[in-house]
């Protein structure tokens, strides 16, 4: 033996009665494995399994979550509690990826971004579950490193269980009180402690206090964006049917009519679903669908022309549709993107064909040239930054910036001037977004108000309660019309909220062409 073996020897701390060497500090105490290396499992738990492949789907390839996980559950034959699992770890890991994040950089000793992308994704489902579910330590770690082992390599999942072994060492309440001891700011504490961006989380307190409500609401907005949304349900009017959906462990919907909550599992397997009778739409969409349908027209005005102006991918257009064939109306439904436009003619074939088309026109240019006006009821439900959706998207809210909003606008300003162009007078537009941002909002309204001296806006929330089963929703913010003075509200705006509505957050304003006025000399 040489003299570095003798002098490690003869330290009993570094090697036991059979003369192994412990892989470990003087004084350190054992973290033994779950399991011995003979019993270490070498294959993937199969939920789990499905939660990270969806994850490479969404970092690798910038799927969305909602569309790759159905998929993957059917692929790999889960049952309903494996499902369940595995939507929860998908969805939970998506949500909370901010704060899992910061988590894990102070358990690493080199940035988050040097990591492999699969490891990565790998660690933010153990700190998952971990820190967010009621899944034992030695479960989660055990699982996580299997899984690691079998789908990325035996190093990484090394790295892996080291790690996780850190993050196990704290509960989620005491790494956020490590993380946000030393800031002050009230918004950064917020953006940590319910993972979410702090651009987001300032956006939504100015958010608030535009549409009126009190900015105490923030943080229950926030934990409402995280919580986990129950599948919405609507039976196209005169087509679809709830009964099959209630027979499976649907519930009525308490919203909006002919809508029905679903927890029971995958929505793929109902067949009303399959044969597009029965639509997955969230109760705020159907809500603004059904206001605009059912505002009234002045006596004695046509209505027989409706325009969904920006319809992809079709849930708004096939509700509208339904509705205009139950009046004999007729439905165009307007997308400029062939591939979304495909998607829009899908959602429409469970309505009687006789009642829409679809085209493929750029939004902006209806109404551009032309003498006469041709839609009596419009939907401009722009394209926006899909803040009011980020728990049924929980991806979206890390892949957008402020700077996407302020490109947003220019384009929802065009489609609403487009809209007030191509709308008879007398008719009415609602202008909608699934965004609560003022700058998406209330602002291109104000600014469209400024440039049409006809424009008037309605009462928004007395049309929105008269097609809702719930309590009265309050008005939004009010607008006076260009000819107004500043006392004179002409009309108000609606805007819905997960954490007060249980929906989207949905917003919408209907507004209506007056005749031109004349005057004497």
């Amino acid at each position: 033996m040489n003299y570095d073996g003798a002098a490690r020897h003869s330290n009993s701390s570094r090697r036991d009665a059979a003369g192994r060497e412990r892989n470990r500090g003087f004084g350190e105490k054992r973290q033994y494995s779950a399991a011995a290396p003979s019993q270490r499992k070498r294959s993937s738990d199969p939920a789990r399994l499905t939660a990270f492949q969806v994850l490479r789907a969404v970092s690798g390839e910038d799927a969305y979550a909602n569309l790759v996980l159905p998929r993957k559950i059917r692929e790999n034959h889960l049952n309903k509690l494996d499902a369940g699992f595995a939507t929860e770890l998908t969805y939970g890991a998506l949500r909370e990826q901010g704060l899992y994040d910061a988590v894990l950089q102070t358990c690493v000793d080199r940035p988050l971004a040097s990591l492999d992308a699969p490891v990565l994704d790998a660690l933010r489902l153990g700190a998952h579950q971990l820190l967010s579910m009621r899944v034992p330590a030695h479960a989660a770690l055990d699982e996580m490193v299997s899984l690691v082992r079998s789908q990325v390599g035996t190093g990484p999942s090394g790295l892996v269980n080291a790690v996780l072994r850190k993050v196990s060492l704290k509960s989620r309440e005491e790494w956020v009180e490590q993380l946000t001891a030393d800031i002050s700011d009230d918004s950064q504490v917020m953006a940590i402690t319910h993972s979410h961006p702090e651009w987001i989380v300032r956006a939504f307190r100015q958010s608030l206090v535009a549409h009126g409500r009190d900015v105490a609401e923030l943080e229950e907005l926030l934990e409402a964006d995280n919580d986990a949304p129950v599948v919405n349900l609507v039976a196209l009017p005169g087509i679809g049917d709830l009964g099959e959906v209630y027979e499976l462990g649907g519930r009525k919907g308490k919203f909006v009519p002919g809508s029905a909550y679903y927890e029971a599992g995958d929505v793929g397997r109902i067949n009303a679903v399959r044969a597009g009778t029965v639509r997955v739409q969230d109760a705020g969409s159907q809500a603004v669908a059904r206001a605009l349908a059912e505002v009234e027209l002045p006596s004695g005005s046509s209505d027989s022309e409706w325009l969904d102006l920006c319809a992809g991918p079709g849930g708004k257009a096939s509700l509208l549709a339904a509705l205009a064939a139950q009046r004999d109306a007729f439905l165009t439904a307007n997308e400029p993107q062939s591939h979304r436009a495909d998607l829009v003619e899908d959602a429409l074939n469970a309505v009687p064909q006789d009642a829409w088309q679809v085209t493929e026109m750029d939004g902006r240019d209806y109404g551009q040239g032309q003498t006469e006006r041709l839609f009596d009821r419009i939907m401009v439900d722009a394209p926006c930054s899909g803040l009011g959706a980020l728990r049924r998207r929980p991806e979206a809210r890390w892949r957008k910036t402020l700077a996407d909003v302020a490109e947003l606008t220019t384009l929802q300003s065009g489609l609403l001037d487009s809209a007030l162009k191509a709308v008879r007078v007398g008719g009415v537009v609602a202008y909608v977004t699934c965004s609560p941002h003022p700058a998406e909002t209330v602002a291109i309204v104000e600014d469209a108000i400024k440039r049409n001296p006809q424009l008037r806006v309605l009462d928004t929330a007395a049309a929105l309660n008269s097609v809702i089963l719930t309590a009265p929703v309050a008005p939004g913010h009010q607008y006076s019309s260009a000819a107004a003075s500043a006392s004179e509200w002409s009309g108000n705006s609606i805007q819905l909220w997960p954490h007060a509505n249980k929906t989207d957050a949905m917003f919408m304003t209907l507004l209506t062409i007056d005749e031109p006025t004349t005057s004497e000399d």
